[in-house]
C-alpha cells in the first residue's frame, strides 16, 4: 500500500504567488497540486489541515561548515543537520576546510558516504582548492558535487590559494562552478600588525572590521570576478560584507544566464558594528560583520537581485573558544536553526515579501547550482517542503538551542514566524519540536 501526506488548504508561497491549495505527496515526491482543494486523501496517506499556515518549499543553504570529520567537538553531520531540519533547512552544501581538508576525489566521497548515514537533511560538499591539487579538482563531477571552494584570503589548514599560477589555473580549468571566500590576506596581515601593536590581548572585538576591512574585502572580490570574466568561469562569491562590492555584479541578467553570482548571509543583513559592544566575539565572522550603511546595502541589493541567494556560513565554535581574547578567539558562528526565522521575521517588519525571501532561499539556490528538482513547489519534485505558522512566537534560548555548540548569536530574540513541520524527500522528519530520524536525507544532485 501507498503512503504519503496530504497537505490541505495551505496557503502556498512559490514561484513569486501566494494561494490556497492541497499538495499531495508520495514516494518522495510531490504527486499533485490542488488548487480546489478538492483532493480527496487516499487510503494510507495521513491528512494534515494547514488551515492558516504558509507551506514553503525547502530551505537549500549553499554554505555551511558541519565541522564532521575532524572537529565534532563543536559539531557534526548529524547534530547540526538536526537544527537544519528545525529550522526548514532541507539541503545544506557544506564546505572543505574539515580535518582532513576535502582535497582529494577520495576524502571527498568519504564525506559523502557519511554523509548517507547520519545527515537528516539531503547534503552536498565541495572539493577543496589548494595551491597543489589542480589535478584533484578537475576531476570534479559537475553532475554530483555542488562546486569547488576557493579561499582567497586566510583560512583553515592547507586551502588558503595564494599562489598566482595555481588560481589562475583553477579559474581557467574548473569543471563546475567556483565558489569563492575574497579577503586580501596581505591587507589583513598589515591591519592586524597595527591593531596587536595598539591593542595586545585586550584588543576589542569592534577592531574586527578595521581589520577585515571593506579594502581587503574590494581587492580580493574584484580579482575573482576579473579572473572569472577573463577565463569564462562560473563563479559565486560568498558572504558578500560591503556596500562597495555591489558595484561588481550585474542585476539586469536573468540569473540562469549569469556566470558571476553572488550571496549573503544573515548575519551580515542583521548585524552592524554596533553590534559588537553587546555580542563581542560571539559575531566575529570573516568576513566581519560591518557599518550599518553596509548592511542597508547588502540589504537593498537583496532585493533589487544584485545579491541572488541568503544563506548562513553555518560555522560553530564552542562558547569557551569564542570567550578567548579576541585575537585567539576563532570567527564564526551557527545560524541554520534561525536563518529562515529570521528572513520571515524581515518580512514581518514590512522590509521583505515572503515571496522574496522563498526566492532568495529556495528558488534562486536550486536555479543557480542547478539542483536537481528541489527549490520549487512542482509536481514530480522532491517533496522538501516547510511548514510555517507565520502568526506564532518564539523566543531563541539555551533551551530550545538543538546546535552541538549550544549557543546562537541570536539568543533572546522573539520571532514572530515558527517552524511547524519539515518534510525531506517526503519523510516529515520534524514536526512541532518532535523528530522522526528513521530515514536520512540524500546526495543533491545538478543538472549541468
Amino acid at each position: 500500500m501507498k503512503s504519503g501526506f496530504v497537505i490541505k488548504n495551505a496557503t502556498l508561497i512559490n514561484e513569486g504567488v501566494k494561494f490556497v491549495a492541497t499538495v499531495m505527496i508520495g514516494n518522495g515526491i510531490i504527486e499533485k497540486i490542488d488548487k480546489t482543494n478538492t483532493a480527496l486523501t487516499p487510503q494510507g496517506y495521513q491528512e494534515i489541515d494547514a488551515t492558516g499556515l504558509y507551506l514553503l518549499p525547502g530551505v537549500i543553504d549553499d554554505q555551511v561548515h558541519f565541522r564532521d570529520p575532524g572537529l565534532t567537538y563543536k559539531a557534526d553531520i548529524y547534530t547540526e543537520s538536526k537544527a537544519a531540519v528545525a529550522g526548514g533547512v532541507t539541503s545544506f552544501m557544506d564546505m572543505p576546510n574539515t580535518i582532513p581538508n576535502t582535497i582529494t576525489q577520495e576524502i571527498l566521497e568519504d564525506k559523502y558516504q557519511m554523509a548517507a548515514g547520519k545527515s537528516l537533511a539531503n547534503f552536498s560538499f565541495y572539493m577543496g582548492a589548494n595551491n597543489n591539487n589542480l589535478e584533484e579538482v578537475k576531476k570534479t563531477d559537475p553532475t554530483k558535487v555542488c562546486g569547488i571552494k576557493v579561499f582567497m584570503g586566510s583560512s583553515t589548514g592547507n586551502l588558503l590559494v595564494d599562489d598566482e599560477t595555481a588560481l589562475e589555473n583553477i579559474f581557467r580549468y574548473a569543471p563546475t562552478l567556483v565558489a569563492t571566500h575574497c579577503e586580501d590576506d596581505a591587507t589583513i596581515a598589515a591591519n592586524t600588525k597595527i591593531y596587536k601593536e595598539k591593542y595586545g590581548d585586550d584588543a576589542p572585538a569592534w577592531i574586527h572590521p578595521l581589520i577585515r576591512n571593506a579594502r581587503a574585502c574590494y581587492l580580493s572580490s574584484s580579482k575573482a570576478v576579473e579572473l572569472a570574466k577573463k577565463h569564462n568561469t562560473r563563479l559565486h562569491i560568498l558572504h558578500l560584507s560591503t556596500a562597495n562590492e555591489m558595484a561588481l555584479f550585474d542585476n539586469n541578467i536573468p540569473l540562469e544566464e549569469k556566470r558571476i553570482t553572488a550571496e549573503v548571509c544573515i548575519h551580515h543583513l542583521w548585524f552592524n558594528d554596533k553590534d559588537y559592544d553587546d555580542k563581542g566575539n560571539f559575531i566575529k565572522w570573516n568576513p566581519a560583520v560591518k557599518s550599518e550603511s553596509d548592511r542597508v546595502a547588502l540589504f537593498e541589493a537583496v532585493l533589487d537581485n544584485t545579491i541572488d541567494i541568503v544563506a548562513t556560513d553555518h560555522a560553530p565554535h564552542t562558547s569557551e573558544e569564542k570567550q578567548r581574547p579576541f585575537f585567539k578567539a576563532p570567527s564564526g558562528g551557527p545560524m541554520i536553526q534561525h536563518s529562515l526565522q529570521a528572513m520571515l521575521e524581515f518580512s514581518h517588519q514590512h522590509k521583505i515579501s515572503v515571496e522574496k525571501v522563498v526566492e532568495k532561499m529556495c528558488h534562486h539556490p536550486a536555479t543557480l547550482f542547478r539542483v536537481k528538482k528541489r527549490g520549487f513547489i512542482r509536481e514530480g519534485y522532491y517533496a522538501d517542503l516547510v511548514l510555517v505558522d507565520k502568526d506564532a512566537t518564539e523566543t531563541v534560548s539555551k533551551a530550545n538551542i538543538l546546535y552541538k555548540c549550544g549557543w546562537s548569536p541570536m539568543e533572546g530574540v522573539t520571532f514572530h514566524s515558527k517552524i511547524v513541520s519539515t518534510f525531506v524527500n517526503g519523510h516529515r522528519v520534524y514536526n512541532q519540536g518532535v523528530f522522526d530520524e528513521s530515514v536520512k536525507g540524500k546526495r543533491l544532485l545538478f543538472e549541468r
